[in-house]
Order: C-alpha cells, then sequence, then structure tokens
C-alpha cells in the first residue's frame, strides 16, 4: 500500500523478499535492483511477449485494439523479441497500418548472436522447416519466420512486403537465408 508519511511512495510489505534481477553486478548489501520497463510501460519485455503470445492465440483483434496495444506499450520501441511478435499480430490480422513496422523489422534487424536452429521456427501453429546445419542469427531467425508468415496468408499486399524487404536486404542475409526466403518468395 501506500504510505501516508511519503505519498506517492511504496512501502514494501513485511516478509516480502526484494526483487532480484540477474545479470548486472549486485548493490550494497548483494542486492540489485529490479529490472524496469522501458518507455514507462508497466510490463517488462518478457511480460509483453507473453501478453502479444497470448493475443496470437485470438481468432481476431480489431483495429483499433492494436493500435492501442502499439500505442500503450511502444511496441516499435521495443526489443527484438517483443517487436517479432507484434510484427506476427500485425501479419495475422492484417494491420495495414502498422506494415512500416514488419518492413523496419526485416529490413534492420539482420544482425545478432549466431544460433544453430536444428527444428525449424515454430510460432502461431505454423512450422517453417530449415537445413539442420543452418546458423542464423537470432533476429535473422525471426526474419526468415516473418517472411514465412507474410506469403503464408497469401495476402497481395503482405506478399509485396516480403518482395520488397527481400530485394532490400538479400545482400546483407548470409547465403543460407537468402536461399530459403527466396524459396519462399517464388
Amino acid at each position: 500500500g501506500l504510505s501516508r508519511d511519503w505519498p506517492g511512495r511504496r512501502r514494501r510489505r513485511a516478509g516480502r523478499p526484494r526483487e532480484i534481477s540477474a545479470g548486472a553486478a549486485p548493490g550494497p548489501g548483494g542486492l540489485q535492483a529490479p529490472a524496469r520497463a522501458p518507455m514507462g510501460t508497466s510490463l517488462l519485455p518478457d511480460q509483453l511477449v507473453l501478453l502479444l503470445e497470448h493475443l496470437l492465440e485470438q481468432k481476431s483483434l480489431t483495429a483499433r485494439t492494436l493500435h492501442s496495444l502499439e500505442k500503450t506499450y511502444h511496441l516499435p520501441q521495443q526489443d527484438a523479441e517483443v517487436r517479432h511478435r507484434w510484427c506476427e499480430l500485425i501479419v495475422k490480422h492484417k494491420y495495414t497500418k502498422a506494415y512500416k513496422d514488419v518492413e523496419r523489422f526485416l529490413q534492420e534487424d539482420q544482425v545478432g548472436k549466431c544460433v544453430h536452429k536444428q527444428h525449424g521456427l515454430r510460432t502461431c501453429g505454423h512450422v517453417i522447416s530449415l537445413p539442420s546445419s543452418m546458423c542464423l542469427c537470432a533476429p535473422q531467425a525471426m526474419g526468415v519466420y516473418l517472411y514465412g508468415e507474410l506469403m503464408l496468408g497469401e495476402d497481395v499486399r503482405q506478399q509485396q512486403v516480403a518482395r520488397r524487404c527481400f530485394e532490400l536486404t538479400k545482400e546483407q542475409m548470409d547465403r543460407s537465408s537468402a536461399e530459403v526466403v527466396a524459396e519462399m518468395l517464388l
């Protein structure tokens, strides 16, 4: 609850442990401050990912709902994991006002830490198979998946977005990724 002595400040309830997050050096007393949500949102990136994954399971969302999510959580400014889920929602619900966010993701998130993808990418019930030896950068792997989503929907405008982005980025992609995406675009 809020303390009457300190308006606007929250008191830690007795017996409640302090939040401790991993990653940074501990502060005084061996504890560190909890991670903070960016841009003044009340959700951390991992929480936003869970929210967006839940929303991806919904059959339909209105443009008004998507617009509200975008503005409330500043989705285009979040990390790659959150932006990827946001792009999936945009594609699934054909939210044309945010196609620029999909284009930005495909054009700018082509560099990252390499990971091996041995089983294919899976989200939203679709599986896109990748060669087992393929090494993709994590954001690039999400991009390959997103290209597949754009093409699977058989929406002309989404397919145009995919083709335009691929033409602009294929030279920056590793050869294996470019081949997989080129096959999808045929």
